[in-house]
């Protein structure tokens, strides 16, 4: 009966990460706020491990919604097409650059200062208020980057380094490559591709630095969980991916602002009452 009910919290888990990975309102922190309430009952090194590497099955829908686009061996593409291809590839490793370095450096120093809900309340409201502001400013600004062709090596670097704030929790990754893409003058449509471009080396690279780590001596139960929450990750992330390309077409990020600054202000009250 107990291994049946943390079956169900790592499903429930797995379905916020595949939501929220791709919503730019912070995947790493809603599996903090989540686990504060579900408490997941394994050991804290495992939990550290599994909210990050639990963000693979996340990565495999991209993989699979992308595989034509980004694969620049494809038959069916023209000598032109792969070149196009391999283009974004180099950008992408460009834009991942700044992320790995200073993520690869500091990993456990954040996840000792940074990974609590005070860091995470504090980091959605003031994202939240920045969406806001950047799409309020965007109205009366031209985008100049509408495809892939138009983003420069320099700007997907810049891209890159705006990557660099989600290593703290609460921030989200996509958010601060949305918003910074966005600052820099792409439509939102070609930065939130971007984003989930730069998601597939980053969080690959992410999750190997857990496992390392951690080490590959798990218990059943805790192989189990990890593979079950890639497995509902990945379905879920597929749902998220489709609704947010389909949402932006016709709608701005100020939603996923307010929706981040009320959350902010809910977890600020709840823990000051009741922690």
């Amino acid at each position: 009966m107990e291994f049946f009910v943390e079956i169900i919290k790592v499903i429930v888990l797995g379905i916020v990460e595949g939501i929220t990975e791709w919503l730019p309102i912070s995947s790493t922190g809603h599996m903090i706020l989540v686990d504060e309430f579900i408490q997941l009952d394994f050991s804290a090194e495992f939990k550290e491990m599994f909210f990050v590497v639990i963000q693979l099955g996340a990565i495999l829908a991209v993989v699979l919604l992308y595989f034509n686009k980004l694969n620049p061996f494809s038959q069916k593409k023209s000598i032109k097409e792969k070149r196009e291809t391999m283009n974004i590839w180099f950008k992408v490793v460009v834009g991942v650059l700044p992320a790995a370095v200073l993520g690869f450096l500091f990993d456990d120093w954040l996840d000792e200062h940074f990974y609590n809900y005070q860091t995470v309340a504090i980091t959605l409201i003031l994202y939240g208020v920045l969406f806001i502001m950047v799409e309020n400013r965007n109205k009366h600004q031209d985008t100049k980057i509408t495809s892939f062709k138009d983003l420069d090596y320099k700007t997907a670097l810049l891209i890159g380094v705006f990557q660099v704030l989600a290593l703290i929790p609460g921030t989200s990754r996509s958010g601060a490559t949305i918003l910074g893409g966005i600052i820099l003058g792409a439509s939102r449509f070609v930065a939130t591709e971007f984003s989930f471009f730069l998601s597939i080396p980053v969080m690959f690279g992410a999750s190997a630095l857990k496992l390392f780590k951690f080490g590959f001596d798990f218990s059943g139960a805790e192989l189990t969980a990890l593979i079950l929450g890639m497995v509902v990750a990945f379905f879920v992330s597929v749902i998220a991916i489709r609704f947010l390309l389909g949402y932006i077409k016709k709608n701005d990020f100020k939603a996923f602002g307010w929706y981040r600054i009320v959350l902010g202000i809910l977890v600020i009250g709840y823990f000051t009452l009741f922690a």
